[in-house]
């Protein structure tokens, strides 16, 4: 390849100095990751620096490679970029050990920011690069939910092949339907197909899973990951946007980012640009949640312009909402046409480390649903400062995991494990697991069971078991008898006076929830209209009513049937 002089411009500089000063809007995550990276461009990290030999041939490749398509169609690559991909493609490829320049600090990287920023080209470039950095015979694959996004980077790819062509030797890469080999150093780049039995055994020197959001597991991200684990130099792209929902691999990944850049897991090799809003509520007035999404945007008046006419229509169309809110905003939108019931932030804001349950008076709620369902029991109590203590446990068919994974979405193995979900039974759940699982509570926990909440409607069988040993109450599922335990249940979280331990599957069953309204504007959870599996919470209104009534009424008191 042939290259240009030798430049003294700094791209990734400007733009990390601009977002650290507040020149640039920048939300929180993205000034932090810049202040760590100018830590290292300043010569202040006594482990890492900034290998600028390497990045001034960075410099010369980019200057003579042309834009293929897009609003700077002709202009080199080096003018095209933004500073917020400048950045990235310096951080990654650049910060390097004082004591081996040839090891590259990063090798987990994650952009999340919002669609049509050049996410996708960003990473094609990268690709382009590492092609000539990268050793002989190295091997590059993406993943992605399908085969067509899969093939996106590959697609980028070609056209800036064939509009460079000048520039490349004659049949210097070769491209087929497949692949695309870069001859000299007979490295080949592959677009993978998703699957969840297919892409072990693979050994990527580099990876790139696009649109982590929409895996419907963290199989990909785990296989490429265990492939590289006798790769020296390894290398693992991550790039996404938002998902209606928090229950998928990027949400996962972006906590464990946040957690990296606030210090409170110690991770050198992680680089994120988390594009996300500091402020997620006011986005049909708050214009920095448009900066702080969509970085491309404040270097392109078009594409702001026209970010501002989308966000005006999403404000006059409420079927365009969501769209634009998740994807433009970077900001998950719990959907339209019933109103959420408390969203995952506030839920998560309860969070604690451990609860002392030891000498405890208790009230157990039981949703039990079909056999061939989930299942729930959770009990909860109150503390000396008036805060709600929960904790929950889901009961699935064993028989049906790999089944609820694949349509849920959601890795039920990993909460097996993790203590937030039994398996019993086969293809329908056992309930006599339930049930010795209920009757288990007060010697386990060393609590006191002061009455347990069920719903006639599948638990008769079980509530008949249960009341030779404690006060059983059925809980009429009708907006009259639940509005206020979720009422009360709703205020306790929004005033953070919840508690329960870390348990995601907890927080998926909130973030499902949907509210709608009796003739009476009476609230409360609509299983039918909630958008996924609500049990746990179910059961845990149905024993906030068993407390609530308790302490309003006496325990002599408890409304078992209205007419």
């Amino acid at each position: 390849m042939r290259t240009t002089k030798k430049t003294n411009k700094h791209p990734a500089e400007v733009y990390a100095r601009a977002v650290v000063s507040g020149d640039i809007d920048a939300p929180k995550y993205v000034k932090l990751q810049c202040k760590s990276f100018l830590e290292d461009w300043d010569d202040k990290n006594t482990t890492y620096c900034i290998n600028h030999k390497l990045l001034e041939k960075i410099y010369k490749i980019t200057k003579v490679l042309k834009m293929a398509k897009g609003p700077k169609t002709g202009k080199s690559i080096y003018h095209a970029l933004a500073g917020y991909q400048w950045l990235l493609i310096t951080a990654v490829i650049c910060t390097v050990r004082r004591d081996d320049k040839r090891k590259r600090r990063y090798e987990r990287v994650l952009l999340e920011v919002a669609r049509k920023n050049g996410k996708t080209f960003l990473v094609a470039i990268l690709f382009m690069l590492l092609f000539y950095l990268e050793p002989a015979y190295s091997r590059f694959f993406s993943v992605a939910p399908d085969g067509q996004l899969a093939r996106e980077i590959k697609e980028a790819l070609e056209p800036l092949i064939r509009t460079n062509a000048d520039v490349f030797e004659d049949g210097e890469f070769k491209i087929l339907r497949d692949y695309i080999l870069h001859k000299p150093t007979k490295t080949k780049y592959t677009p993978l197909n998703y699957s969840t039995n297919r892409l072990d055994g693979k050994e990527p020197s580099v990876f790139l899973c696009d649109e982590v959001g929409a895996l419907p597991t963290a199989y990909a991200i785990g296989a490429m990951r265990s492939g590289q684990l006798l790769v020296q130099n390894r290398l693992g792209f991550l790039i996404s946007t938002k998902y209606p929902t928090s229950q998928n691999p990027l949400e996962d990944e972006v906590a464990y980012s946040k957690k990296v850049l606030d210090g409170i897991i110690d991770n050198e090799k992680v680089f994120s640009l988390l594009y996300e809003p500091d402020n997620t509520k006011d986005w049909a007035t708050d214009d920095s949640i448009l900066r702080h999404a969509n970085p491309l945007a404040l270097e392109l008046k078009p594409v702001w312009n026209e970010l501002v006419d989308s966000r005006r229509d999403a404000i006059e169309v409420e079927s365009q909402r969501e769209n634009f809110i998740t994807k433009h905003c970077n900001i998950i939108y719990q959907g339209v046409g019933t109103e959420s019931y408390v969203s995952i932030e506030q839920v998560q804001a309860c969070r604690t480390e451990h609860i002392d349950w030891s000498g405890r008076v208790v009230y157990v709620g039981v949703d039990l649903a079909m056999t061939n369902d989930n299942c729930s029991v959770v009990m909860v109590s109150v503390d000396e400062d008036d805060n709600i203590l929960a904790l929950p446990m889901v009961f699935i068919p064993e028989g049906r995991i790999e089944e609820k994974i694949r349509f849920e979405k959601l890795d039920y193995h990993q909460f097996i494990r993790s203590g937030q979900c039994i398996a019993c039974g086969d293809m329908t759940v056992d309930y006599s697991v339930i049930e010795d699982y209920v009757f288990g509570l007060e010697e386990k926990y060393g609590v006191s069971i002061q009455a347990i909440g069920y719903d006639r409607y599948q638990a008769l069988s079980s509530a008949q078991k249960w009341e030779t040993k404690y006060n059983t109450v059925e809980v009429r599922q009708h907006s009259d008898t639940l509005h206020m335990p979720t009422k009360l249940l709703k205020e306790k979280i929004l005033n953070q006076q919840f508690r329960y331990e870390n348990n995601r599957l907890y927080e998926v069953n909130f973030e499902n929830a949907r509210c709608t309204y009796d003739t009476g504007m009476r609230s409360y959870v609509n299983k039918k209209k909630s958008n996924g599996k609500v049990d746990a919470t179910m059961a845990t209104i149905d024993a906030v009513y068993l407390l609530q009534q308790d302490i309003i009424f006496g325990d002599d008191n408890f409304i078992i049937q209205l007419a």
